[in-house]
C-alpha cells in the first residue's frame, strides 16, 4: 500500500461514516460505496448509479466477523469463505434484520464478500462496517478500471474518490447463493464454479475468524 493511501483511506472512511457516497478500488474494478447500515446513504448511491428498483446491491466487508454483522455465515457458506476469502467470490446469504431495502431487494438475502483488495478491506475498517460495492458506473455502462475512467456525471453525484491506481479488471466476482447445503450459481466470474463445488464436497471447515 502506498505511503499516502492510509490518510486517504481514513478520510474516505470518515466520509462514509457521515453518510457519504464514494468510489473505491476492488480487486477487479472500481466500486461505488456507502455504509450498508445507513439507509439514506444507500438510497443516494442507488440514485447516483441509476440502479433499477428491486435489484439488490452487493456488499464488501473487511473480514468474516464484519460479514456476520449483516449476514448469517455458517455451514457451507463458512467453508467457502474460509477457502476463497479474501477474493472475488460473492456469497448470497440470509440477511440480518435492519438492512436498507435496496441492499436486499426484498429477498431477505444479501450478497457479500471479503474482497482481495487490501485497500477495499482497509476502507471497510475505516468506515466501521460493511459497505456497498456495486460497479462505479451509471447503470448499463462499462465498469471502470481507474479513477480517471469514472463517468463525469456520476462523479458529480458522489462525495469522493479513493484513487489507488488502476485495478486489474478481468472477470467480476463469481456470485453463488448458499441455501443450507445447496450451492446455486447466479453469475459466472473469477472463481470457477467447479472449484466451489469441489470445496462443497470437502469436510467442514474449522473456526472462522
Amino acid at each position: 500500500m502506498e505511503a499516502s493511501l492510509p490518510s486517504e483511506i481514513d478520510r474516505l472512511g470518515a466520509l462514509l461514516r457521515r453518510g457519504g457516497v464514494v468510489a473505491f478500488p476492488t480487486e477487479t474494478f472500481y466500486g461505488l460505496g456507502a455504509l450498508a447500515r445507513d439507509p439514506a446513504a444507500v438510497e443516494r448511491l442507488a440514485r447516483a448509479k441509476g440502479r433499477p428498483d428491486g435489484k439488490p446491491l452487493p456488499l464488501v466487508a473487511a473480514d468474516a466477523g464484519m460479514v456476520q454483522e449483516v449476514a448469517v455465515l455458517d455451514g457451507l457458506a463458512r467453508r467457502l469463505a474460509e477457502r476463497f476469502w479474501p477474493g472475488p467470490l460473492t456469497l448470497v446469504l440470509p440477511a440480518r434484520p435492519g438492512l436498507p431495502a435496496p441492499i436486499t431487494g426484498g429477498t431477505g438475502t444479501v450478497g457479500i464478500r471479503v474482497p482481495g483488495s487490501e485497500v477495499a478491506r482497509a476502507l471497510c475498517r475505516a468506515a466501521g462496517g460493511a459497505i456497498v460495492s456495486t460497479s462505479a458506473n451509471p447503470a448499463g455502462g462499462p465498469p471502470p478500471v481507474a479513477a480517471g475512467a469514472l463517468d463525469a456525471g456520476l462523479l458529480a453525484r458522489i462525495d469522493g474518490v479513493l484513487d489507488a491506481g488502476p485495478t486489474p479488471g478481468g472477470l467480476p466476482s463469481t456470485v453463488v447463493r448458499v441455501d443450507g447445503g445447496r450451492l446455486t450459481l447466479l453469475r459466472d466470474g473469477a472463481v470457477p464454479f467447479a472449484e466451489l463445488e469441489r470445496t462443497a464436497r470437502l469436510a467442514p471447515a474449522g473456526p472462522l475468524g
